[in-house]
This record gives C-alpha cells, structure tokens and sequence, in this order.
C-alpha cells in the first residue's frame, strides 16, 4: 500500500511538471564570444539536474573506492568478533555440558582473539581443573591474574572453589576472607566455606554460617539441621574434658537446636565424662521432658551425688507414662540400690529382665544377690550374663 502510495505521487509530480514546462517559453543564452549558445530553460534545468546526479555518482564511487581497504579491515574484524563471540558461548555451553576438552579449545580461541579475556581465562582454568591438566591449570591462572581488572571478584571466588575441591581448605579460607572483605558474604562463598570449615574442624563458624544460610533460604530446614546439630556435637566432645566450658557452651546452644536428635544424649555423656553430674541429669530431665529416649533415660542412672531420692522420685513418675520401658527399670534398680533400698532394686531390676534380657540388668541383679548373700541365685544371673556377653 505504501509502495503504491508512492507510485501515485511520483505520477502526479511527472505529469505536474510536465504540464508547467509546456506552459515555460524562457530561454537561456550563453556567450562566449565568438560562440553563442541558446537553450531552452526547461532543457537547461533537465541538464543541470542530470549532471548533479552524475556529479554525485562519480564522487561517491570515488569515495567508496578509497575507503574499501578499510571497509575490508572491518569486515574482518567484525567477523572475528562474531567468531570469538561464538567461541566464547559454545566454551560455557560446553563446559555446563561437562564437555571440559571442547570448553578449553573454545574458550583459548576467545582470548587469542582479544574477546572478554578475562572471562575466557577463567571458563578454561575451570576446564582444565576438571580436566585435571596441572600444566593447563598452571598456565591460565597465570593468563587470569593478567586480566583481574576485569574479572577480580569471579577470579578469587573461582580460586576458592578450585582449593576446596583440591583439599586445600587453608587457602580456601584465605580467599574467601579476602571476598568477604572486598563485597561482602554472598550464597556461593558461604557455601564454600561451610565446606572449608567442616573439613577443619571450625565447629562455630559451621554452625554460624548454617544459620545463616537458612536464614537467606539457601539451606531448608532439614539440610540445615543435621549440619548444626553435627557441629554442636563435635563442639561438645571436644570440652569433654572441660566441664566448665562444657555447661556453658550448652547454655549457649538456642532450644530449638538442642530438640535435634541425639544432641542431648551426647552432651549428657561429655557432662558424665567431665564429671558434671548436676549438669548432665538437668541435659537428661529436660530432654526426657521433650522426648522420650530409652537411650537417654540410660544414663540417668550414671548420675552420681545430689538429690537421689529426688531422682527416684522423678523416675518413677516418668514410669506411670512408660510402664515398659527396661532401661527405665534398670535405672531405678541402680537409683534404689545407691540409696540401700535393696527390695525395690531387685524388684525394678528383675521387672527389666522379664521385659528384656540384658547383660548389664543380670549383672546388676548378680551384684545385688552378691550382697544380699543370695549366692546359687547370683551365680544363676553371672552365668546367663556370660552366655549373653
């Protein structure tokens, strides 16, 4: 439509200028003497235009002509620049693809053609670390440092990256202490450091950066928790054998984590270890009173000094909701034979064993006989104590 538009209004201009020459009597007259031209005025504008064009034509070839070597240059260049830009993208496609060898061919071709060095030195260094090629590793970490201008901040993350695989978590923290320092703690580096620092036994910073990660969302629930409470158990069995430090670390330690399974259950047994008695019972009531662990409730009775009545008292108030329960039993066995009440001991150590036969239950049964001068009796449970053994 717009074509024959145009093919309209270019009609009513030639048929316009048609009728107005028609209508046109001038003349032109040239003279130089001894000659004297005479043309017609509609002819004279006809020339003149025809010789502007012509005019116009022989420069602009003139021009072409003198500017061709260099239109040469840019086209050249201009396809290198695509080449490199397509070496560039096939280098990242093929080293997410896994296809390392054809991600470092791709991305050398991009430097070699000067297109986003920085970031072609760093997809071949990662290539040729998967790649395993020390020699390869060595020579585009040194074409990276050329380029960290650009590519600073992506350099020492990369790097970090590469000694955490490597094993080599002492320099990853080093770098990931100077991306800290220079932008900041981001998702990537905290990762990265989770790892570092599990691997060395930095059991605050692991906790710390766990719970930062959940809190940003990069870590759910329940891939944060194992890690926290692991920490919190390594931390643990490390004071075991400052009880101090010890009580106070696990004052430290925010209720939610200390829910986590089996986290009580380890820190009342550093609190035994480190003879922290007081402690450990508060650890075991206070984790019973969260969740019941036959496991737990185990150590109650390793408890010693303080309030024993008030201990057997406790227990066998969590016996009215856990009636068969044998570590339970056994536990009030060994809590009613400290405070000499030897009836009810062997009561409750006997009731453990017709729940479930144990080594320890008989042995403690054999020990109690032992004093009560039961002997043929004792020996009966020393036997089936050693059959179990």
């Amino acid at each position: 439509m717009r074509s024959l538009l145009w093919l309209l209004t270019l009609g009513a201009l030639a048929v316009g200028l048609a009728l107005a020459a028609q209508y046109n009597d001038g003349y032109a007259l040239f003279v130089l003497p001894p000659w004297r031209v005479e043309l017609s005025l509609n002819f004279l504008v006809v020339l003149v235009v025809v010789g502007f064009l012509l005019i116009y034509l022989l420069l602009r070839a003139v021009s072409l002509t003198l500017s061709l070597p260099e239109r040469v240059r840019n086209f050249r260049s201009s396809r290198q620049q695509k080449k490199a830009e397509g070496a560039l993208r096939e280098a990242v496609l093929f080293w997410l693809g896994g296809r390392y060898l054809r991600s470092l061919a791709n991305a050398e071709l991009a430097w070699k053609a000067g297109h986003a060095p920085g970031l072609a030195s760093l997809i071949a260094l990662a290539a040729a670390h998967a790649l395993r090629d020390e020699e390869k590793v060595l020579e585009w970490r040194k074409r990276a440092a050329i380029h960290d201008k650009d590519v600073h901040g992506a350099r020492l993350l990369l790097e970090a990256q590469l000694a955490v695989e490597n094993r080599n978590f002492t320099e990853a923290m080093v770098l990931l202490n100077q991306i800290e320092q220079q932008s900041g703690r981001h998702i990537v580096a905290m990762r990265l450091g989770l790892r570092a620092h599990r691997a060395v036994g930095h059991w605050d910073e692991v906790v710390h950066i766990a719970r930062q990660l959940k809190k940003h969302h990069a870590l759910t629930e329940v891939q944060a928790e194992p890690l926290i409470a692991g920490a919190h158990r390594e931390r643990l069995r490390a004071l075991a054998a400052d009880g101090h430090g010890l009580a106070k670390y696990w004052d430290r330690v925010p209720d939610k984590e200390r829910s986590a399974p089996g986290l009580a259950l380890e820190a009342a047994r550093c609190m035994l270890k480190a003879g922290e008695d007081t402690a450990a019972q508060q650890v075991i009531e206070d984790g019973l009173d969260e969740e019941w662990s036959s496991e737990l409730v185990a150590l109650y009775g390793d408890c010693r000094g303080g309030d024993v009545l008030g201990r057997i008292a406790r227990a066998e108030n969590w016996l009215q909701e856990h009636p068969r329960d044998s570590a339970l039993l056994l536990v009030l066995g060994h809590l009613c034979q400290d405070k000499q009440l030897w009836g009810k001991a062997q009561s409750y150590f006997e009731a453990s064993l017709s729940l479930k036969e144990s080594r320890e239950a008989h042995i403690a049964l054999a020990q109690l006989l032992d004093r009560l001068e039961q002997q043929e009796l004792a020996n009966q449970h020393y036997r089936a104590a050693a059959l179990l053994g």
